[in-house]
């Protein structure tokens, strides 16, 4: 489990509107951060099917031609909208942290690693209502760091900056620490920047990005007159690089192609539709032109055929209303055809295909390599180099997400390969919940139970017992484990005590446990905490390094997976046992993917506060600062010193861990107990747990309203936990 690497920052960039040229934006940040010695990856999560069109998503397909990178297909619209539907945002948010990590795969089995991965985000459309929405959970999911991508004209910044500022309070404004910035792409009327240079190299056309664009936005947004929002890239518009060729624009008008000659190389810089006489119109014949008139005008074609043979390469000609030339006048064209001159038919009036030209997508066709890697290079050329560096350097807190955090649970109990056993073996949820794990390949699950009885209960709940999955009687075995238990409770035990308590199937699997017969134990589905706990207290006992047992709890907050101990085991601990719960609550969040932050939890901060109930504290801090030196820990400090950033610097400026705590240590089973209730029920957050931690051999209790996807990644943890131990 430790070979995999380490997971990189995710960039999530939002487009503001549609047409703001947000893959050309991802081509030249990604190619912008290998000139600074950032290696980035691209992820595009999701397909949009009115913007792509039939087949290969687009996006992904020119990165992969254009930057020789293998990132995964999208998750497709279809899958998309019916888990937004179905309101499975975990499942869907799951699905990605997947893709997310086959990037991550790729190029680790490519031979390098990864310091960022780009992230395509949702483009807003009249039929994707749901972009803005998903992209906030897109940014939670990945912990990813948002830099928002607009378009526009500097005549018109009042647009411009209500959409900056629009898109960026959904991510808590544009002065969060999540906002990394803005980029401008297409950008029209600059004042500099209005010739293109397309051999640019990267971040050497830098304009003065404060002066005017950033002022001229702020005069109608207050929001981003702050020195926190920067603007990361000003991208002029260019007309070389939105030009589509021939070949495109054959396709976007579904055009019969006369002579194909060298529509696939020759673009489109200009459209003119003919309505007068050739001789009245020669301005239109230049270089890069469409000519556009009714297959009729002879005058118009013999002219477009005599400028090319002088050497004017038109993108084309393009001959409406279903006319097409006789074979005379094609055949006195035909020297012009043969300097690769494309004409296109199409069966529309010229001024419906005219109208038709000016709605053509400007976004960059799948198979126009030649144009992407050129639009990498002119924005990756616009973008201010050495701000990135100063600031993506720095790095960024990192925050396992709730999504994340369901999918590591599900991959390392995978990789573990352990066997559970569920004392509870004929429970409704139990068995659905052992079922999907044996599918799953999630643990080896064991039901204690009759198996008619079990039959019966999957039989009514529709389910199909997989061939693999295990299924004890309790009644043919219990007589096996008298003697052990005998023997491993020497003095307080005799055989027929021993038989009476082997009665209960929590007992009878909590044997098996000890026996090594299976690697952990879930029950509580119907069975109080102490039914669980009291057996693995008296068979299971302490591991060898640690002399008390506690718990915690895993709080999905909306942003982030926090750990919460100690909450349902010790009712006053004191400055020993509470640092020893420190170390093994740090010690759990560290395998199950958190990076430890300790807080210890007190009613004052540093030393702002007296008594015995701050000292404990403020001892059991040193202690545990003394027995794991390399540990982030610090305390006293209030929750809210702990876990908020602006409080953290105002109460604890210096603190390693103030405001952005990760495990979370209360100072007795009251504070514990209460706040993790509160928590749970104020603010709906899903709570796993209590995973007990100290034990020998891993048992955990579920709550009786438990559901079933809690009991299976509560399964998960316990197999997690048990590849954890040592030897």
């Amino acid at each position: 489990m430790n070979s995999s690497p380490e997971q990189p920052q995710a960039i999530l960039l939002v487009p503001t509107s549609m047409g703001a040229g947000l893959t050309s934006a991802c081509l030249g940040l990604i190619q912008a951060l290998d000139t600074i010695g950032l290696k980035a990856g691209f992820l595009k999560p999701f397909m949009q099917n009115e913007l792509n069109g039939p087949g290969l998503d687009r996006s992904t397909a020119l990165v992969s031609r254009t930057l020789n990178q293998r990132p995964p297909s999208p998750i497709s619209q279809a899958r998309l909208e019916r888990l937004l539907r179905d309101d499975q945002t975990d499942e869907l948010m799951e699905n990605v942290i997947e893709l997310y990590e086959q990037v991550v795969q790729q190029a680790y089995r490519d031979g390098s690693a990864l310091d960022l991965i780009v992230v395509e985000g949702v483009v807003p459309t009249q039929h994707t209502t749901y972009a803005t929405q998903t992209n906030v959970q897109l940014a939670h999911a990945l912990n990813a760091r948002i830099i928002l991508v607009g378009s526009g004209d500097l005549n018109e910044p009042q647009t411009l900056a209500e959409e900056l500022d629009m898109h960026a309070r959904s991510f808590g404004g544009v002065s969060s620490s999540r906002t990394l910035g803005g980029i401008l792409m297409r950008m029209k009327n600059l004042p500099y920047g209005q010739e293109d240079d397309l051999s640019a190299a990267p971040g050497t056309i830098k304009p003065q990005l404060e002066e005017p664009v950033l002022n001229e936005l702020r005069r109608y947004s207050p929001a981003l007159a702050t020195d926190r929002f920067h603007l990361i890239g000003v991208v002029p518009y260019s007309k070389t690089l939105s030009a589509p060729r021939t070949l495109d624009v054959a396709r976007a008008l579904n055009a019969k192609m006369l002579n194909e000659g060298e529509a696939a190389s020759r673009r489109v810089l200009s459209t003119s539709l003919c309505a007068r006489s050739a001789a009245n119109a020669l301005h239109i014949f230049t270089p890069g032109s469409l000519v556009v008139a009714s297959g009729d005008r002879d005058d118009v074609v013999l002219a477009s055929a005599l400028a090319t043979m002088n050497g004017t390469q038109l993108a084309g000609v393009l001959l409406t209303n279903g006319f097409l030339p006789n074979e005379g006048m094609i055949e006195m064209c035909r020297p012009a055809l043969k300097t690769g001159l494309p004409v296109l038919a199409v069966e529309t009036d010229s001024l419906t295909t005219a109208q038709n030209l000016s709605q053509l997508s400007s976004e960059i066709p799948m198979d126009d390599f030649e144009r992407a890697e050129q639009v990498a290079r002119y924005v990756a050329a616009h973008m201010d180099l050495e701000w990135l560096k100063a600031k993506l350097s720095r790095g960024y807190t990192r925050r396992l997400s709730p999504s994340a955090f369901r999918h590591q649970l599900v991959k390392l109990a995978q990789q573990a390969k352990k066997r559970i056993v569920l004392p509870e073996g004929d429970e409704p949820r139990t068995i659905e919940a052992a079922i999907i794990c044996q599918r799953r390949g999630i643990a080896d699950c064991v039901l204690l139970g009759k198996r008619e009885d079990i039959e019966s209960v999957a039989h009514h709940r529709g389910l199909t017992l997989p061939d693999t999955l295990t299924i004890i009687d309790p009644e043919s075995t219990r007589a096996s484990y008298i003697d052990p238990m005998v023997e491993r409770r020497r003095g307080k035990l005799n055989e027929l005590t021993a038989e009476a308590q082997l009665q209960d199937n929590v007992v009878l699997g909590t044997m098996m446990l000890q026996l090594d017969e299976v690697d952990g134990l879930v029950s509580g589905a119907v069975h109080t905490t102490a039914n669980t706990v009291r057996p693995a207290f008296q068979l299971i006992k302490t591991a060898p390094e640690y002399n008390q047992v506690s718990s915690i709890f895993f709080m999905l907050l909306p942003e982030q997976v926090v750990v919460y101990g100690d909450c349902a085991v010790n009712p006053d601990p004191d400055a020993e046992t509470l640092a020893e719960i420190a170390l093994q609550s740090a010690r759990s969040a560290e395998a199950f993917g958190i990076e430890p932050r300790v807080a210890m939890i007190s009613y004052s901060t540093g030393d702002s506060g007296t008594g015995a109930d701050v000292d404990k504290v403020r001892e059991a801090t040193r202690i545990a600062k003394e027995r794991a030196p390399h540990l982030a820990i610090d305390g006293p400090l209030q929750y809210d010193a702990a876990a908020i950033e602006s409080v953290g610097k105002q109460k604890a400026p210096d603190s390693p861990v103030a405001g952005k705590a990760t495990v979370f240590v209360f100072p007795d089973l009251n504070t514990g107990n209460t706040t993790y209730k509160a928590v749970q029920r104020s603010a709906r957050v899903v709570s796993v747990g209590p995973m007990l931690q100290g034990l020998n051999k891993p048992v955990n209790d579920l709550s009786r309203g438990a559901l079933v996807d809690d009991i299976v990644y509560t399964i998960a943890l316990t197999a997690i936990q048990a590849s954890q131990r040592k030897g």
